[in-house]
């Protein structure tokens, strides 16, 4: 079967790869349809991501089709439409003790740690799956959206609280719209205007445009002086990080999605004289799955205006290497495999 793989950093290629084996008695085999990508595989394909080891299919987005009966999960009929949650957990470290599987120390994510789903079909855990009442572009979107839910759940947003989300991309339109499904006024912040106004669209109360104007000025401007209660930073550079403790308010929340890709320096009496929850935020549990289909069913999310670009699986090596080129002219691009 036909795949999408990555060689080496700077080198992608469509390759015939063998078949899946059987499933496995928990196992479901699914026929993917369309795949989206996110700044993990733009990471992973520029040679930045320090989880993937080459060669490596990518692809944790999905939405796939039941393309096998497994008599064990009779409820997974051919045809289904689904999609999927990317992520594997032991069930035996500290954090899925604590019911948190999300973070778990010996995690392997589809096209990270492990071979992906740019590739025609893949076997997954029943346990894994999601059936919505969603189009097949829907149901690719909902992964990127629940990592963004769950940080709006990590930072414990509430009513009336003003948060302010670095970076509107797929990830962050989700925070956008998690803080804002929570009864947040969400501030977008972003270099991109065409991004910003998907961020409005999401949730977002105002939307501001970093690269125009003094950053501190305008939150200060919209925040009444205080700065926002909580900052959700789902970009990942040193700037951002920085900004966000500086930035938000006093006795406020700090939400790291991304990380960057060097050491960041801070100026750290902020942490002590603001008294602020710093908090990391991976991945997502099946709660951010529910609540993100629930959203996108209510038609509470600019599908269309979030999607940049559309193409088949043979136009993808071009398109990493445009997007590697030029970042700031894509937003979420999405792969039709079949």
């Amino acid at each position: 079967m036909k795949a999408m793989v990555l060689e080496r950093p700077g080198e992608a290629a469509i390759k015939a790869v063998p078949e899946p084996p059987a499933i496995g008695e928990d196992e479901v085999l699914l026929q993917v349809r369309i795949v989206g990508l996110c700044g993990t595989d733009l990471s992973s394909y520029r040679g930045r991501n320090a989880l993937v080891s080459y060669p490596r299919i990518p692809g944790h987005e999905v939405a796939a089709t039941v393309a096998e009966l497994n008599p064990r999960h009779p409820e997974w009929q051919i045809g289904t439409e689904v999609t999927v949650s990317p992520y594997a957990n032991c069930g035996r470290c500290s954090a899925c003790l604590r019911g948190r599987p999300n973070t778990c120390k010996a995690n392997q994510t589809l096209g990270v740690q492990r071979d992906g789903a740019l590739t025609e079909f893949i076997r997954v855990p029943a346990s894994r799956l999601f059936r919505a009442h969603l189009t097949l572009k829907e149901l690719c979107l909902v992964e990127p959206l629940t990592v963004g839910f769950h940080a709006a759940a990590r930072g414990r947003i509430a009513p009336g609280d003003t948060v302010a989300v670095f970076g509107c991309g797929g990830v962050g339109l989700g925070a956008v719209a998690g803080a804002a499904s929570r009864g947040a006024t969400v501030i977008g912040l972003d270099v991109v205007d065409a991004k910003l106004a998907s961020a409005r669209k999401a949730g977002a109360a105002h939307a501001v445009n970093t690269a125009s104007g003094d950053l501190h000025a305008q939150l200060a401007e919209l925040t009444g002086g205080h700065g926002p209660d909580v900052v959700i930073e789902a970009i990942g550079l040193p700037e951002t990080f920085r900004a966000a403790v500086e930035e938000v308010a006093y006795a406020g929340r700090v939400v790291y999605i991304g990380w960057t890709k060097e050491q960041v320096a801070y100026e750290t009496r902020l942490f002590v004289l603001k008294e602020l929850d710093i908090l990391g935020s991976r991945n997502a549990l099946p709660e951010d799955f529910r609540n993100v289909i629930r959203m996108l069913e209510a038609h509470r999310f600019p599908v269309e205006g979030a999607v940049s670009h559309m193409i088949p699986m043979a136009g993808c090596p071009d398109i990493l290497e445009a997007w590697s080129r030029e970042p700031t002219h894509f937003s979420k691009i999405m792969i039709e495999v079949c």
